[in-house]
């Protein structure tokens, strides 16, 4: 024991970074247990999208119109928990979207507690959508009459 004393005090900066390794590897695993039960993947989304769910995006209107999930509604999170998100209460599953997953996993969250028991989180988000190479349609941009 007297050497791990020793061995702290002459090398405060290596112990230091042991703690803070600590203290992350901890937050870390505190976050992803948060969003457990909430969040799927994108080869999961796809299985539950092909089944009959829908898709709602909580991106701002710029982001979701430049690339979204086929079929995908644009609504924020407090939309989508007022009377605007009643119709999706119906469908098998609720794959919501944004752009990390963080939004999305607290409104699953949220919409859970309230009942919605198939709302479900994209793990990743748009990101880890598009890394997965799976297909984004683009909102049309009107064109001008020549």
């Amino acid at each position: 024991m007297g050497q791990l004393v020793e061995f702290a005090l002459n090398n405060p900066l290596l112990v230091g970074a042991l703690v803070m390794a600590l203290i992350a590897a901890i937050g870390n695993e505190v976050r992803l247990r948060g969003q457990a039960g909430v969040s799927v993947g994108p080869q999961e989304a796809v299985r539950l999208i092909n089944q009959g769910g829908a898709v709602v995006d909580l991106r701002d209107a710029p982001a979701f119109a430049a690339g979204h999930i086929v079929d995908a509604v644009n609504l924020t999170a407090e939309e989508l928990s007022g009377k605007a998100g009643e119709k999706f209460r119906k469908k098998k599953a609720l794959v919501l979207v944004c752009n990390t997953g963080t939004t999305s996993a607290k409104a699953a969250k949220t919409l859970r507690a309230a009942g919605q028991e198939n709302a479900w989180s994209l793990d990743g988000g748009m990101a880890a959508w598009q890394k997965e190479n799976l297909p984004v349609v683009a909102a049309k941009t009107p064109k001008a009459n020549a």
